[in-house]
């Protein structure tokens, strides 16, 4: 193969794009190879059950979502993400335990120099939430020394998810977790009384 890029390069006089294109050699080849990766994961994934959507529900609200102190015991859910990748799927996690989203209230945090209200009603419609479900946004003061990445028309904030009365569902996650840890040899999550 290499002989024949040379040959392309020296006699044919062909650009290294063009070379590229036709050989299928370098960024297309990178971009073959990660979409035969994508395809093959997606069908190891296959479709979820409910206990599915439980323990990853549960996974992502550990990462992602506020927790409990052992100096400020604060049980309740709420979980922010400025990801609707992620949003999504915890919004079906919350559907799997009951949780309508007619139920949580949501509210946009976004720097005061953004649209608040075009990314409320982009998260609105982005995630089929309920529009009167959502509070008056959380505006972020513009820090003039921070050099943002995160401007232009399509920043959206984060969204804020906070279930009213969930305290029952926290120790429910606060249980699927450490038995998850428990299960892999770990140490737990660190929940207390």
């Amino acid at each position: 193969m290499a002989a024949e890029v040379r040959r392309l390069r020296a006699v044919d006089g062909l650009s290294v794009r063009e070379i590229r294109a036709r050989t299928g050699l370098g960024r297309n080849r990178v971009y073959a190879a990660r979409a035969r990766q994508h395809a093959e994961a997606a069908r190891a994934v296959g479709p979820l059950n409910d206990r599915d959507l439980l323990l990853l529900g549960a996974a992502v609200y550990w990462r992602e979502g506020a927790k409990s102190k052992p100096w400020r015991r604060d049980d309740h859910v709420q979980f922010i993400n400025s990801d609707p990748g992620l949003l999504a799927p915890f919004l079906s996690f919350l559907e799997t335990c009951g949780v309508d989203r007619s139920v949580p209230t949501y509210r946009v945090s976004i720097h005061e120099t953004a649209d608040a209200a075009a990314a409320t009603s982009w998260w609105a419609q982005r995630l089929a939430l309920p529009p009167d479900r959502f509070r008056r946004p959380t505006l972020k003061r513009h820090n003039p020394v921070t050099v943002r990445r995160n401007t232009g028309a399509d920043y959206r904030g984060c969204l804020v998810i906070n279930v009213p009365r969930s305290r029952e569902l926290y120790w429910r996650i606060e249980g699927m977790i450490a038995e998850l840890f428990q299960k892999v040899g770990g140490a737990g999550p660190g929940v207390g009384p």
